[in-house]
């Protein structure tokens, strides 16, 4: 047997291998792992050149993978002011005021996080923080991705002063008489305002996205299923494996947008087997709606506000084409469906379009699902792909952003994790970064909690769709792996597959959910390479 690299010997393991749950040590060598077990089998085939770790204390589980995040979009996006804790529209205007003297007014003034609530009594408007910033331009960013706010200065900047046509179902809201409000929904609208911002260089862009990666890896993080890529990133994901930058496994996506032309996609359908050691394509992702806070989310009947009529896809039979074509190239699809309504039709579009052998189409958020369309996941082989933690804004008594949309019949069907993984279900489980922080200690601690860790004074959200310890876990580990049909040689720790792990400082399986958000994470390891260890 070759020499190990590296072997970890006195910790607590769990595998989640069935033909050896637990273990005491394990050996890597070259990104693999070469021996599971006892201290003295472990250590028997070490010699002087292993770096021997101590793992007293350390409680090992397979590398965590967060299954839907955006590496580079999020961390442009969360350059700025974080709005996530900021609830009320006095808040916002301290929090601005502050970073207007901060700045003292020079350049533009930019947020990301922000939440629905606070422009629930007035709607979303720019003049509401006016006389915090006076005239400089601002631009801020809700935490959903879907939707910014833009004040008077940087809607003259960008040349915004009325409503505009766009080729998705992206919108620049206006008062009665046609004035912008502020509020720019889906990307092309929003573009139109963060393309008159000040461009990054090359370079600060390139350190915005190492930092990122490097908090990954601190929150144990050792895979990300990108969810915003382009044949460009295809080019920045080689230069950080060139650099030793890329200390996350990350599989991005190609991103095929509304008016991305048919000969446009076939031009991509050979970019299919792009892929690094750390990296790869195979994926094409594609929006069917937006969400539920803005009424922008398909649903299969309209919310209580009158919203939720309309697909992301004008022609939403434009969609299903460029799904059947991508599928019957060997691509996965990834489906970004939030509402029911696009969850149904986005199940209709795999359905048809079917998928290559061992290919497992894949939806992503499913906030909103119909006891109809539930079984259909285990039927047809889609892994649901959801983020409990999204249900951060939720108020027991309903009157958040999200929840005041929905009769108490339809609040039933929301977050259906439980019932997806009892129907049979793949059910792999991750953040949205910037949507939601990435942490996976807090992403299963909502899994498991239904409500927000640290505060159990709260009641769950829907208490029957919690998950148990063990399914939060296989969440970011053995079900991300069967996600992208990589269960053969990830998920799990035993010889032969990727030596990728996390260490906590005590087991995440034993630890209540409220103990879980906060356990300290001692050690991750990418591909046999330490790429965080607590005590450097």
């Amino acid at each position: 047997m070759p020499v190990p690299d590296i072997a970890i010997l006195g910790a607590e393991i769990e595998t989640l291998d069935p033909d050896q749950p637990s273990a005491r040590a394990v050996a890597c060598r070259d990104g693999v792992i070469l021996a599971v077990g006892d201290d003295a089998s472990v250590r028997s085939i070490c010699d002087g050149s292993t770096e021997l770790i101590d793992g007293t204390g350390m409680a090992i589980v397979p590398g965590l993978t967060d299954s839907h995040l955006h590496p580079f979009w999020g961390a442009e996006a969360t350059q700025g002011v974080d709005l996530s804790d900021v609830w009320t529209i006095a808040e916002l205007n301290a929090v601005l005021a502050a970073e207007w003297e901060r700045t003292r007014g020079e350049g533009w003034i930019t947020g990301w996080g922000l939440h629905f609530e606070p422009f629930l009594p007035t709607g979303i408007r720019g003049d509401t923080f006016a006389d915090a910033v006076g005239s400089t331009p601002v631009y801020l960013g809700f935490f959903d991705g879907h939707t910014g706010v833009a004040n008077q200065a940087a809607l003259e900047r960008a040349g915004v002063d009325g409503p505009r046509e766009f080729s998705e179902a992206a919108a620049i809201v206006c008062d009665a008489d046609g004035r912008p409000t502020g509020e720019l929904q889906e990307s092309s609208a929003m573009d139109l305002v963060r393309d008159a911002m000040p461009e990054p260089t090359d370079a600060e862009r390139y350190r915005w996205y190492v930092d990122a990666i490097r908090e990954l890896n601190r929150s144990g993080l050792t895979g990300i299923h990108g969810m915003d890529g382009t044949p460009e990133s295809y080019d920045l994901l080689r230069q950080l494996e060139a650099a030793g930058d890329l200390t996350v496994r990350m599989i991005m996506p190609l991103w095929q947008r509304p008016e991305t032309t048919f000969d446009e996609m076939r031009a991509q359908l050979p970019l299919r087997f792009e892929a690094g050691r750390r990296w790869r394509g195979g994926v094409a992702k594609f929006f069917i709606d937006g969400v539920i806070e803005s009424g922008t989310a398909w649903l299969v009947e309209p919310d209580l506000k009158g919203e939720g009529r309309h697909p992301f896809w004008p022609d939403p039979e434009k969609y299903r084409e460029a799904v059947r074509l991508f599928a019957g190239a060997g691509f996965q699809c990834s489906t970004h469906a939030v509402g029911d309504g696009a969850v149904r039709y986005a199940l209709d579009a795999y359905e048809a379009a079917g998928a290559a052998d061992g290919i497992r189409h894949r939806i992503e958020h499913i906030e909103q699902l119909t006891d109809v369309d539930l079984p259909r996941f285990a039927q047809l082989g889609v892994v649901a792909s959801m983020q409990p933690l999204h249900m951060h804004a939720f108020e027991p008594d309903f009157s958040d952003g999200w929840q005041s949309r929905f009769e108490p019949e339809r609040l039933a069907k929301t977050f259906r994790t439980g019932d997806l993984l009892r129907s049979g279900a793949t059910l792999a489980l991750g953040s949205d970064w910037m949507v939601a922080p990435f942490d996976p200690r807090l992403g299963m601690a909502w899994a498991r909690l239904r409500r927000r860790p640290g505060h159990p004074e709260r009641p769950p959200i829907l208490p029957d769709q919690r998950l148990t310890a063990l399914q939060a876990l296989q969440g970011y580990t053995t079900s991300a792996a069967l996600t992208v049909s990589e269960e053969a040689i990830s998920g799990r720790i035993a010889p032969g597959l990727r030596a990728d792990l996390t260490a906590f400082a005590a087991n995440p399986l034993r630890v209540d959910g409220d103990t879980l958000a906060g356990l300290p994470v001692l050690m991750t390891v990418v591909d046999g390479e330490i790429v965080y260890r607590a005590d450097d």
